[in-house]
């Protein structure tokens, strides 16, 4: 549960005001955004990149932390999300300055081109993406009393002023499971990943059905060369539940199906549930997945992703990145932010507000240990995609 925050700081009403004037909302992609949980820091670069020019000439200062030149598919990554955040600079950017900082998607270089940042005069850091550099990140800004809104996926490094905005997994698992018990469904096999991913879905599973009154039947975890065993181990046991939870990525999800078919699951009676990974071509041509539920942004919300990407083509002539929604909704936030709360602008209560806020990715509200909790659809697979069966919330009831 959420602590509410004190009376005089942002009420629902002004929440609604602003930020559904300042933010769109709401869809984008299904997947974590940021890093894959557990990540393994990356290789440790030379001296810190230049920093390059300032977005915006406000007199409130921000620090956007991101792999801009980094290998491979994370600079790319890096650039698209430093456009999204100059986009949002041109539509309500007027009394704030970003200054964005090339990290090289390492935690060393994180850590100094934030200090040097700070030095500068930033009041919040934006990002970094990867969960080593946000923990380095972390460090520097505590000492200064900074707080940090993070793009990691990674939920462990949350906490201690450093907030996250990227999509979780826990928030997948919480939704799928409380709505699969809302439509009677008390009684899960699961087949997990083996892998960093799986570990924190398994976790939140276990614990989310345990508080909302279902039971574990079975739980296997599966790799890549495991899944015959896995399916197999699990079959007999599929009998007497009444959902199949297999929250894998586009790749090994329907191998995984097509074992469980072979080893005579029936899964015609099965519900079948997913977290966010199934938003995905793969998944909806798989015959064995037609019917399966699971859970991404609502891409039935007017003004989100979709708004957001023809925006961003006009501008810069590509398509953005899915995680680039979440720099763009940073800079909005903090613009948002600055131009009514004054002196607590950043300060742990305005952040924490219950009744959340609206991004591209739908509604969200930061909790008070730096994770965060959103709005999502559940939704059906079918041949033609993902269709809506549980729309997104559009505000947050407060203290929940």
């Amino acid at each position: 549960m959420l602590r509410r925050p004190p009376a005089q700081v942002l009420t629902k009403v002004w929440l609604v005001f602003v930020l559904a004037s300042l933010v769109s909302a709401c869809t984008g992609s299904g997947g974590p955004a940021g890093d894959q949980i557990g990540a393994g820091p990356l290789p440790e670069a030379a001296p810190p990149p230049s920093a390059g020019d300032a977005l915006g000439t406000g007199p409130v200062k921000a620090a956007l932390v991101l792999p801009l030149n980094a290998a491979g598919n994370a600079g790319a990554v890096g650039q698209s999300m430093r456009n999204a955040a100059e986009l949002a600079m041109g539509q309500f950017g007027a009394d704030i300055q970003v200054l964005p900082r090339d990290d090289a998607g390492n935690a060393s270089t994180a850590q100094q081109v934030s200090q040097k940042a700070l030095d500068d005069g930033a009041e919040i850091i934006l990002g970094p993406l990867f969960a080593p550099s946000v923990q380095a990140v972390g460090q520097v800004a505590r000492a200064r009393n900074i707080p940090v809104i993070a793009f990691s996926t990674d939920s462990s490094v949350a906490g201690h002023g450093v907030y996250l905005l990227s999509l979780l997994p826990e928030s997948d698992v919480d939704r799928i499971v409380d709505y699969a018990i809302s439509q009677g469904k008390r009684s899960f096999v699961a087949l997990i990943p083996e892998n960093a991913y799986g570990s924190v879905v398994e976790a939140e599973f276990r614990q989310v059905v345990a508080e909302k009154g279902g039971r574990i039947v079975a739980l296997e975890r599966y790799s890549a060369s495991r899944a015959q065993d896995a399916s197999r181990a699990v079959a007999q046991a599929a009998a007497s539940a009444d959902a199949l939870f297999i929250p894998g990525d586009p790749e090994s999800v329907p191998a995984v199906v097509q074992a469980l078919a072979g080893n005579g699951v029936n899964l015609a009676r099965l519900q079948l549930l997913g977290t966010g990974l199934w938003d995905s071509a793969r998944v909806f041509a798989e015959p064995g997945l037609q019917g399966g539920w699971y859970v991404a942004p609502d891409p039935s919300t007017p003004n989100g992703f979709k708004a957001f990407a023809t925006r961003y083509r006009a501008r810069f002539g590509t398509d953005p990145e899915p995680t680039a929604a979440l720099s763009y909704d940073a800079v909005t936030l903090i613009a948002a932010l600055t131009k009514t709360q004054g002196p607590k602008r950043f300060s742990p209560e305005v952040l924490t507000n219950t009744s959340g806020y609206s991004g591209i990715d739908g509604v969200f509200r930061f909790r008070p240990d730096g994770t965060n909790q959103r709005g999502l659809a559940v939704l059906r697979v079918t041949k033609s995609g993902g269709q809506v069966i549980s729309p997104a919330p559009r505000t947050f009831t407060s203290g929940t």
